[in-house]
């Protein structure tokens, strides 16, 4: 048998000791998704983020809320509480809370006393997407310079649709899972993967903070789930060129064309998508994965976007499924047997993982 020596193994553990997995703590300092939109109503909403308990709601005029989901008194969930008006009443002992956080009321005390309240996490609301800064210590600031903005999120010249899947692993892995798409071929064999997919050439970009491999699928054969709506099914000359960029620990992006390549390049038509790919830990064996996709073609056909929703989200079930089965494997191999090979194709990943971890790092240092 191929087992790898006890000199390979040891040389891979102590390079995944520069790498994050999923007991690499949190990065705050960031913006995440924290909800869709359309969650966020009149109607308290619990929601664990980073470890972290978190109820949202909307103020009589519109603005989303997020306030830390325990009570200052006796550690009640607020959730669990009343909206009454655009203050939470705890469901408790009655203490009453404003959109700051504040403690407004104690129906024991004739007087409010002072410096009680909970800490209210910053919000900003893009397109379908609510995202929340998570910050502490020295960034407890929000940094809107960190705030991911993509245009196809908000511009009319893209339709889009979304889904929200609740993902038992960790989201490192989920992020080293899109940037490597080789595993179309196998994974997503049913779905949109073809047999071509996993041998296609491939570029990659790596620079501080952010990590990209771009695969040329040319020749090649479309799924139908791209092929029929842009027309290029049953064609074998058509083009996929796949981008997949880490842009932040909370955002992946997945830019793919499609053309035909036996066309002259200026007598093409370039048909084209984007998915953001949304993670947002839970905890460290957790994490909400919000997906929002967008195309640039049959914007106004209903059909086509309920199609290529059902099978997309087929595929990202798919994802999940392999992702939990991951995860099953990682929890149940003792540490002195873990070991992970990597080739070339993981160069993106591998740069990925080590951003995190050093940023992991530093932040314990500065704490």
């Amino acid at each position: 048998m191929a087992v790898p020596s006890p000199e390979v193994v040891r040389a891979a553990q102590k390079a995944s000791t520069d790498m994050a997995d999923r007991e690499t703590p949190f990065l705050y300092d960031e913006w995440y998704v924290a909800a869709f939109t359309d969650e966020v109503g009149r109607t308290l909403l619990r929601r664990t983020i980073l470890d972290r308990r978190i109820v949202f709601y909307r103020t009589e005029a519109g603005e989303a809320v997020a306030l830390a989901d325990r009570c200052a008194h006796r550690s009640y969930p607020l959730s669990a509480g009343l909206l009454d008006g655009d203050t939470i009443v705890c469901g408790y002992h009655g203490f009453r809370y404003d959109v700051a956080g504040d403690c407004i009321e104690v129906p024991s005390a004739a007087k409010c006393p002072r410096s009680i309240g909970v800490k209210r996490f910053p919000l900003v609301e893009q397109g379908d997407l609510v995202w929340i800064w998570m910050g502490e210590g020295d960034a407890t600031e929000p940094d809107l310079h960190k705030l991911p903005v993509v245009s196809f999120l908000t511009s009319d010249d893209w339709t889009r649709s979304k889904g929200y899947f609740h993902h038992p692993g960790n989201y490192v892995s989920l992020h080293e899972n899109l940037l490597d798409l080789t595993h179309l071929s196998y994974v997503h064999a049913k779905s949109f993967g073809t047999p071509d997919y996993a041998r296609a050439p491939f570029k990659t970009e790596m620079k501080d903070g952010y990590f990209k491999i771009r695969r040329s699928v040319v020749p090649t054969s479309l799924p139908p789930v791209w092929g029929d709506p842009t027309g290029l099914s049953g064609i074998a000359t058509a083009a996929r060129i796949a981008t997949s960029e880490f842009l932040s620990p909370a955002f992946h992006l997945v830019s793919t064309s499609f053309y035909d390549d036996a066309r002259p390049e200026e007598d093409r038509m370039v048909f084209s998508i984007h998915t953001a790919h949304l993670p947002t830990p839970e905890t460290h064996g957790s994490t909400h994965y919000f997906i929002v996709h967008g195309r640039d073609f049959a914007l106004a056909d209903e059909a086509v976007t309920e199609t290529m929703h059902r099978q997309l989200f087929t595929a990202f079930q798919e994802d999940v499924d392999a992702m939990s089965l991951l995860e099953d494997t990682l929890e149940h191999t003792p540490p002195s047997e873990m070991y992970e090979i990597s080739v070339a194709s993981d160069a993106p990943s591998i740069g990925m993982r080590q951003y995190i971890r050093r940023r992991a790092a530093a932040a314990a240092g500065a704490a």
